[in-house]
């Protein structure tokens, strides 16, 4: 699996969003970051919360000049009926991501295991969570992927880690 670094050029990232455009890291031109939110799907419990939980906090990023996406390997017809029961108004809603970016971005992939407690079907394949944060160069400054749908960078805290960030001009780590 790649390990994409800090500091270095993000892998490409183009995907269509529910709003019917399409979103490309290599086009996004946010202030300070843009904050790329990738989850597993309709099919994950744990995604409904999250996810959710970021669309309430867009505006806090906005004020720190950060760029909100969330992308899934979701259809267009999975991600929709996601962000209609999620709530989610605020959101760039990112889907159809392919497997092969979902790995250029160092992120897991599983297969299906049938129906979810949320009850519906997991997809043949799809990716595991992974949150980044770009810079407007389009470089990595930030990274966390997990294998699975637990224990998630909570968002509140990213907001915190900003605001210092941003107070101390403090660098990306981790690209050695």
């Amino acid at each position: 699996m790649p390990r994409v670094l800090p500091r270095q050029p993000a892998p490409e990232l183009v995907v269509p969003t529910l709003s019917g455009t399409t979103w490309s890291l290599a086009d996004a031109a946010p202030q300070r970051f843009s904050l790329i939110v990738f989850y597993r799907g309709l099919h994950c419990p744990i995604c409904t919360t999250y996810i959710a939980e970021l669309n309430k906090l867009v505006p806090e990023f906005a004020t720190r000049g950060v760029e909100t996406i969330a992308i899934s390997s979701d259809t267009e017809t999975r991600a929709r009926e996601a962000q209609t029961k999620w709530g989610l108004p605020q959101l760039t809603v990112g889907h159809s991501l392919t497997i092969g970016t979902a790995r250029a971005w160092g992120l897991y992939i599983s297969s299906g295991r049938g129906v979810t407690s949320t009850g519906v079907e997991e997809p043949a394949l799809f990716n595991e969570p992974g949150v980044f944060l770009a810079r407007p160069d389009h470089t990595l400054y930030w990274a966390s992927v997990q294998s699975m749908p637990f224990a998630r960078p909570h968002f509140r805290e990213i907001l915190a880690a900003l605001d210092f960030v941003i107070a101390k001009d403090y660098p990306a780590r981790g690209e050695a």
